[in-house]
């Protein structure tokens, strides 16, 4: 099977950011922020994405490209004869499927909230309402995954890379006008003071841990995401610098995300703490109150389905790729049969809060709670720390073939003083962490 490409470097910068920038940085991230208490948490997660996602994401691409394979066949080729490590390429794919579980439905929650919107039927919308509805729920997970796959079907160029391109240049447009229009909004400065204004005293090992999650969930990293995307370049430019390119990207996302949402709060008066409702419930109650709120929140919701549906694709690329390897099938057979799986195993959670009743953990939680706990909480931390034992030791790939991939091509090199970074900080700061995250964890 001839492995494909991408026709240029915007086009893979572009797609690889949209799998990075989805409801982590616009749904996931101002919730978190807002119940972490603010400034300091946006301090912590930016220095957890520069010391640990920047070297992870490195790591990731280096072995996509080295292997020229998705997760489940890219340890086989780079592992020593008789070592096991490719058995974390299938909980990669695991961990992939794990998160498309939920994220579907909450794309298709987006989709739902901008039709509404678009038709002028926004005054009576609730969130509980909206995920208590198993009609709502089911259709829209059906148009999330059908229209996923439906791009994929064509090849690489002709789906993925021309669709992402438009969506990402669109979103960054449609982030920069809402922001804009936010700082007009009278509560501007006590919310830019909350959201940018770090508060030391409520940073502690939660917060961290939340931090790192969070960054690990927003660059999609850790279950073979951003492999994927390292398998499709070539050797021009050098791995450190893209993965920085990325980061910058996902990061303009997410504190924009925050610029907008957080005057919002604080001009409406509006609970920064309200946790995953936050962004619904809130910003359609913002639009609802405002001047041209039906415009706004059209166009609002219309870049949180851009957001949704870029990370979607690239997941549902990376699932596809795996299962093509392993089976041989033609990519529109594979759309067909991992497409009737994925809206299988998402049915727990669009369900989950209607008909299909779960409580994994605390009271209150749902099948969503459960796959984000499997993919945030477990796969995510520990798929980054396999990654750096990977690269960086003897027993692995090791750090002078690492080196050497991530370095072909011009641009930022990963240079020797790093070394110690890649090999002992990153995984005994994800090890930490995981533990501290794991015993402090809100069980029941």
């Amino acid at each position: 099977m001839k492995r494909e490409n991408f026709q240029s470097r915007l086009g893979f910068l572009l797609v690889s950011a949209g799998c990075a920038i989805g409801c982590g940085n616009v749904w996931k991230f101002p919730w978190m922020t807002g119940q972490y208490g603010g400034g300091g948490f946006v301090l912590v997660y930016i220095l957890c994405l520069l010391l640990l996602g920047l070297p992870a994401m490195t790591m990731e691409f280096a072995m996509g490209r080295a292997s020229q394979a998705s997760p489940v066949r890219m340890y086989q080729k780079l592992e020593k004869p008789g070592q096991k490590w490719h058995l974390h390429g299938y909980l990669a794919l695991l961990g992939n499927i794990a998160l498309m579980a939920f994220y579907t439905v909450v794309t298709g929650w987006m989709m739902y909230y901008f039709v509404k919107f678009l038709l002028g039927q926004s005054a009576n919308l609730g969130f509980v309402e909206m995920i208590t509805n198993p009609g709502v729920n089911v259709i829209y997970l059906l148009v999330a995954v059908v229209l996923g796959f439906a791009v994929l079907s064509f090849n690489l160029q002709g789906g993925l890379e021309r669709v992402t391109k438009y969506l990402m240049i669109g979103l960054f447009v449609l982030m920069i006008v809402l922001a804009i229009h936010s700082f007009t909004m009278s509560g501007a400065k006590e919310g830019l003071a909350f959201y940018l204004v770090p508060d030391f005293s409520k940073i502690n090992g939660s917060v961290i841990v939340g931090a790192m999650n969070q960054a690990f969930f927003t660059l999609s990293l850790g279950i073979g995401s951003m492999a994927i995307f390292g398998s499709y370049i070539g050797k021009e430019r050098t791995l450190l610098g893209e993965s920085l390119n990325v980061i910058v990207l996902d990061t303009f996302v997410a504190i924009m995300a925050g610029l907008i949402i957080f005057p919002a709060c604080f001009t409406y008066g509006v609970e920064v703490n309200a946790g995953p409702a936050l962004l619904f419930n809130t910003m359609a109650t913002v639009f609802n109150n405002m001047a041209g709120g039906r415009i706004w929140g059209t166009l609002f919701f219309l870049f949180m389905v851009f957001a949704a549906f870029s990370t979607e694709l690239a997941v549902f690329e990376n699932i596809l790729a795996c299962v093509r390897e392993m089976t041989g099938w033609s990519r529109p057979k594979g759309c067909v049969v991992c497409g009737i799986g994925i809206f299988l195993i998402a049915l727990t959670t669009a369900l989950g809060y209607s008909v299909l009743h779960f409580q994994p953990f605390a009271e209150g939680t749902a099948w969503l709670d459960f796959w984000d706990f499997i993919v945030s909480t477990n796969l995510l931390p520990l798929g980054a720390l396999m990654f750096s034992l990977f690269c960086c030791y003897k027993l692995g790939w090791g750090w002078d073939n690492f080196v050497a991939e991530a370095n072909a091509g011009s641009g930022l090199k990963v240079k020797s003083w790093m070394k110690p970074i890649f090999q002992y900080f990153v995984p005994i700061c994800i090890l930490t962490l995981y533990i501290y995250g794991l015993v402090t964890f809100g069980w029941k």
